[in-house]
């Protein structure tokens, strides 16, 4: 015989677990406010990814912070780490595998001259890299041209080989974008091409003191490295399959946004383009962070 069990209001069902009514329609508001302020912060994530398709959390946490004011939303970085991985859109790094330094060739090398400086002012050191972008059954060599104090790229070029051409022409962008005319110190590592007579000797016309790094590590010329790393990590970068011509116009495109829209800690968490119209000695905001998956790890934010 089927059994008859008479229906509960809402009031009787919490009256049996020793609540309210309205505490059970405040816990229902408050969870619908969450799912909103969930979906508004996801948005806002989505629509800076659209010019920084793979900027870190603590960058977005920062740049967010701005965006959320309007929504009267405040949120703090572990709360962010948490909702970015619920939805898997957290960022995940890749290994560098390509070499695009030969430094045993015969031409003059130059000693390092960066060594223990203290960084002041924009233009007072640029550092030079080269890294490789891979497409479609070819390779492709950006050059870049970054000041060290600022982190703004001051000059790039997209080619297929990795003469010495590549390199020239960013120097002569970045020469053209320079705003200030104190002395200047040119940093890199001992590739070839920074070595060749026509690179040298543009430096050289322009009164640019030469420096480069001594034991190839990578840590002699860690600015530049850094910065390749989040041109290709950031924006997707590591491979193309547009073309070449499609390629050369993107990447000029994620130079802009780099250098506009991206925050950096280690510049007082200004845009590039903001810290090179700064005189005095940036305030360094990052520091040692665990990591979210392996707390037993560091990482520097930049």
């Amino acid at each position: 015989m089927k059994q008859y069990y008479p229906k509960l209001g809402i009031g009787s069902l919490c009256r049996l677990f020793g609540k309210t009514r309205h505490a059970y329609y405040d816990a229902l508001w408050r969870k619908e406010r969450s799912l909103v302020k969930e979906d508004i912060i996801l948005q806002e994530v989505l629509n800076i990814r659209k010019q920084l398709p793979r900027l870190g959390a603590r960058k977005l946490h920062y740049v967010l912070d701005k965006r959320l004011l309007s929504h009267d939303i405040t949120i703090g970085r572990d709360y962010l780490f948490n909702l970015l991985s619920e939805h898997n859109l957290l960022v995940r790094q890749r290994k560098r595998k390509a070499i695009t330094t030969d430094s045993r060739h015969w031409m003059k090398k130059y000693g390092n001259l960066i060594k223990d400086m203290s960084i002041t002012r924009p233009e007072q050191v640029w550092v030079s890299d080269i890294t490789y972008i891979r497409m479609v059954n070819q390779w492709g060599y950006l050059s870049l041209i970054t000041d060290a104090y600022s982190r703004k790229i001051m000059g790039h070029s997209f080619r297929m080989d990795l003469t010495a051409q590549g390199c020239i022409d960013a120097l002569k962008m970045a020469l053209d974008n320079k705003v200030y005319q104190e002395p200047m110190i040119h940093h890199s590592d001992r590739g070839s091409q920074y070595c060749s007579h026509q690179y040298v000797g543009l430096l050289l016309k322009n009164k640019t003191a030469i420096s480069m790094t001594e034991n190839g590590d990578p840590y002699e010329n860690a600015i530049a490295e850094r910065v390749n790393g989040i041109i290709k990590t950031e924006f997707n970068l590591h491979s193309s399959v547009l073309g070449f011509e499609k390629t050369q116009k993107y990447i000029s495109q994620c130079i802009d946004n780099y250098n506009g829209l991206r925050p950096h800690a280690s510049c007082d968490y200004m845009t590039p383009n903001q810290a090179h119209l700064k005189t005095i000695k940036l305030k360094k905001r990052w520091k040692n962070y665990q990591t979210y998956n392996n707390p037993k790890m560091t990482v520097q934010s930049f």
